[in-house]
């Protein structure tokens, strides 16, 4: 029960944030997020915001824990009840089964990859905690924060999940220590004499807001 990888891509295909929570080398990561843009780009406005993604299984496996995990207890059980091995088989292989879930914000897509034992409407809302925390670290988010300060964006996303995990739904809690480490990020620029250092308004200029304060609802029948 994880989550594979987290997206945030553009209109056109260029990933603007990518965190897969399995090691991978970097022509499968463009593999990946090649075919997670194309599936979640031809799907017409109105439809649910989840697919299940069965040719994503073979380029993202599980990670090394959870496999190992899995099979020790499967072992376990198959000493117990040898009756229980065809039945954990198939029960594991449709946990394998991957499925994307997203939201399309404007000119982006936020993308979670994850097995199928997932709620589809948990992720949905946890993306949508991720959104608003996003936009209030950085005032109406845009593209352009999410290229400059990818850093903090990060920081951000790792506040909300860990090792594919999910560790934290609060906004304020998720802002809160953001700012914390942005503070002392700032700090350790000012110490060191960082003249250079650029401030999220230096690079703020006319452009369509990403996030309303009004969020529509994402129809998910």
């Amino acid at each position: 029960m994880t989550i594979r990888a987290a997206l945030i891509v553009n209109n056109h295909g260029k990933p603007r944030l990518t965190k897969f929570y399995t090691q991978l080398p970097a022509s499968r990561q463009q593999a990946l997020i090649k075919e997670i843009f194309r599936l979640v780009s031809k799907r017409p406005e109105g439809v649910c915001n989840f697919l299940d993604a069965t040719e994503l299984t073979a380029l993202l496996p599980p990670p090394a824990d959870a496999v190992g995990f899995s099979s020790s207890l499967n072992k376990s059980k198959t000493e117990k009840d040898p009756s229980y091995s065809s039945s954990s088989s198939s029960s594991s292989s449709s946990s394998d089964q991957l499925r994307v879930i997203y939201r399309h914000y404007a000119t982006l897509y936020f993308v979670f990859v994850v097995d199928s034992s997932e709620s589809e409407l948990g992720i949905l809302d946890l993306i949508q905690v991720f959104v608003e925390s996003l936009d209030r670290c950085f005032e109406n988010v845009c593209e352009l924060d999410l290229i400059f300060h990818f850093d903090e964006v990060h920081a951000i996303l790792n506040e909300v999940i860990q090792g594919g995990l999910v560790v934290e739904t609060n906004i304020n809690e998720i802002v809160a220590a953001a700012q914390t480490t942005a503070r002392a990020r700032k700090a350790s620029v000012a110490q060191s004499g960082g003249a250079g250092a650029i401030t999220s308004n230096h690079l703020r200029h006319p452009r369509s807001q990403l996030i309303h304060s009004n969020f529509e609802h994402i129809d998910s029948d």
